[in-house]
């Protein structure tokens, strides 16, 4: 892209709410951006990862994404999830360029893997010509090599890369090389932590060039993600030290015991602040009565520190 694009702060990615037939509750999804925009969110990823990407036909991130844009008005940058099987992908980002998006979050590639230079057609053919700028997840089953991810250059719509996939070294080579190109488009290409629970791993990323990550913890207590956002922002450790004992990891640990948590425990804690966006949809599954009541404990904790680090 020929426009560096700015994408700091609080990146925030909205649950995707549903009633209690399962279909989307496009009138939730009012108050839900309203929260993330009145939090200080820098931009919003609709239809992603906690939105369950997955689970939503194209249809449905369609309307999550127009009825964002029309809440949001301007205010922020709207970006949008695309991905799965590579006609999926390039009919999603094509769809995203109609519907206005500011960009997409392109996930990788649906059961399939293949060797760095499938991975690299398969970004080149779901960009197409759509001339929307697109971020690419890096995950299993599409983890880049420093090589592959620098090739990523040649594609001029690609602007970063966000890493789900958790290996820092990688990364960190991942950066290094991107970064030697020495040209502005290297310069000014953006990398994103893409981790569940991202705040965790945040100083080790930022210590790597990778300081922008995403925040679930934005969907249920904006405050929370705001004040860590801060204190890693202003190198303040002892601030990040307390939310992470405190907050961070009971929330995690909770976490790590039921795979797809850090999606359906978001959503439970929203709930619990009153969001009507119902439950999860299969194959994730709801936490039990006595996982919420902890839950319950631990948002309540957190917020409870964020007061105690303001006086």
């Amino acid at each position: 892209m020929t426009t560096p694009l700015h994408l700091d702060g609080v990146l925030a990615f909205p649950l995707t709410p549903f009633d209690v037939d399962g279909g989307i509750a496009l009138d939730v999804l009012t108050d839900t951006v309203e929260a993330h925009l009145d939090g200080g969110a820098a931009a919003l990823f609709v239809a992603c990862g906690t939105g369950e990407f997955s689970s939503l036909t194209p249809a449905e991130v369609a309307a999550v994404l127009a009825r964002t844009r029309e809440i949001v008005a301007g205010r922020v940058p709207v970006w949008v999830g695309a991905g799965g099987g590579a006609a999926t992908a390039r009919a999603g980002i094509a769809a995203a360029r109609d519907g206005g998006a500011d960009g997409v979050l392109l996930l990788p590639p649906y059961l399939v893997s293949g060797p760095p230079e499938g991975l690299h057609r398969y970004v080149e053919y779901a960009v197409a010509d759509t001339g929307i700028p697109v971020i690419v997840y890096h995950r299993s089953p599409g983890v880049f090599t420093a090589e592959g991810a620098r090739r990523l250059l040649d594609v001029d719509q690609v602007v970063g890369l966000k890493d789900g996939y958790g290996d820092v070294e990688l990364m960190s080579r991942i950066v290094s090389t991107i970064r030697a190109v020495g040209t502005d488009r290297a310069r000014d290409f953006l990398f994103f932590n893409g981790l569940p629970t991202a705040e965790v791993s945040a100083r080790a990323y930022a210590a790597i060039g990778v300081a922008r990550y995403s925040s679930a913890v934005h969907c249920i207590a904006p405050e929370i993600a705001a004040r860590f956002n801060a204190a890693l922002a202003a190198g303040d450790d002892a601030v990040m030290d307390r939310l992470l004992e405190g907050f961070y990891l009971p929330l995690v640990a909770l976490r790590d015991e039921t795979p797809g948590f850090a999606v359906a425990l978001v959503k439970a804690a929203a709930r619990l602040k009153g969001q009507k966006v119902g439950p999860v949809r299969p194959p994730l599954v709801e936490p039990s009565d006595e996982q919420v009541e902890r839950l319950a404990g631990i948002v309540d904790r957190g917020r409870e520190l964020v007061v105690e680090l303001s006086r």
